[in-house]
């Protein structure tokens, strides 16, 4: 019998692959954000209800990705994938034929569970699947498939959803099936190591610091993205559709910081935190508080994203390095501290802004990434090994 070709395994195949990966995540988080209103209007229920359909997700991808810290089962990353993939166009498929709000909330819980999934297992494949001296390159391209969501994925579930809020979900739906694609060609690979204990793991050097610096990170960037529209529409005065071309464009900006911090994450990740947090925190304190001019604030917001995106992939770097702790159960922690941060992010601003308006949020937002910044130099992090090593 003629043996099969052996599916691509390089660095462009794998980037390809896992960049898909977190940008269907991404797509299939934004894809409600445009169509709230149709959605209520059409299932007959108030905007607020409509609302309540990411918390579900939410709590479902927070719920998911604390399983995966605590499970002492070993797991392959392959087959990982193709189940949150699979959980992904399915959710994106009867959201999309859902009768009910009450089926429709029924998906978005299949949704944040394939979230929590790929988000995880996609981070630990970029360790585990790039080949040596190539994890930076890999991770790098893996992150920016979140962004390239809002960038290239938003304008077209805008387009789509003002047809029919049911269309919006073939862009999920076909991101996860071009990620399925790809994820199935590859070898199925070996387990993952044996997962530590949750009381273990985060007596393990660094791990609980660590992940407590990542949900303080994340809990800023996010108080950013969930405000960024209401303040340049807000406080500007300008179009829903002009905010949301300038976030967009702005949002490039975390893809820039990313690919500009990619060379230094294997040698020097803990020293980019360091230098990056107190930046980002005067940034993000700027982007709240000052506010003279429209294009000031998108320029602000642009920075603010640049800095992110270095920052997050210095921190995966740092998650992925941990004394003893496998890919998966790192990133899986990394996905629980994302949800919490999130949470804490929307909760902790909207705080801020109530009581003191913008500069209030910003305050708050950027007290939280300093405070992440404080976790990393407080207690030093395990020194590096280079991918390969």
């Amino acid at each position: 019998m003629k043996r099969l070709p052996r599916p691509p395994t390089g660095p462009v195949a794998t980037s390809a692959t896992l960049f898909a990966c977190l940008f269907a995540v991404q797509a299939s988080l934004l894809a409600l954000t445009p169509i709230l209103t149709p959605v209520a209007q059409d299932l007959g229920v108030p905007d607020s209800a409509a609302g309540l359909l990411r918390a579900v997700s939410g709590a479902a991808a927070a719920a998911v990705a604390i399983a995966l810290v605590t499970t002492r089962r070993r797991r392959r990353l392959r087959e990982l994938l193709i189940a949150g993939l699979t959980l992904l166009a399915g959710s994106a498929l009867a959201s999309a034929a859902a009768p009910t709000y009450l089926v429709l909330a029924a998906a978005q819980v299949a949704l944040g569970a394939g979230v929590a999934i790929v988000l995880a297992g996609g981070m630990a494949a970029a360790a585990r699947w790039a080949p040596p001296g190539r994890r930076a390159q890999v991770l790098s391209w893996a992150l920016v498939g979140q962004p390239s969501a809002w960038i290239a994925g938003m304008p077209v579930i805008g387009i789509l959803g003002q047809q029919n809020w049911r269309l919006a979900w073939l862009v999920p739906l076909t991101a996860s099936l071009f990620a399925l694609a790809g994820t199935i060609r590859r070898e199925t690979g070996a387990p993952e190591p044996e997962p530590h204990p949750a009381h273990a793991l985060v007596r393990r050097p660094g791990a609980a610091r660590w992940a407590l610096g990542e949900l303080l990170a994340y809990g800023g960037w996010a108080g950013v993205l969930v405000y960024c529209g209401s303040l340049l529409t807000g406080a500007h005065g300008v179009p829903v559709a002009a905010a949301g071309l300038a976030l967009g464009g702005g949002a490039a900006g975390f893809v820039v910081g990313t690919m500009l911090a990619r060379r230094w994450v294997d040698r020097a990740a803990r020293p980019l935190l360091l230098a990056v947090g107190p930046a980002l925190a005067v940034m993000t304190l700027v982007f709240g508080a000052l506010r003279p001019s429209f294009a000031f604030s998108v320029a602000a917001f642009a920075l603010v994203a640049l800095l992110s995106g270095a920052r997050v992939i210095a921190g995966s770097a740092v998650g992925l390095d941990l004394d003893g702790v496998g890919p998966l159960q790192s990133m899986s922690l990394r996905a629980t501290s994302v949800q919490l941060g999130y949470l804490a992010g929307s909760v902790l601003g909207g705080a801020g802004l109530a009581v003191a308006g913008w500069t209030g949020l910003g305050v708050v937002l950027a007290a939280l990434t300093l405070a992440s910044t404080a976790t990393v130099a407080r207690r030093r992090v395990p020194r590096l090994v280079k991918a390969g090593a």
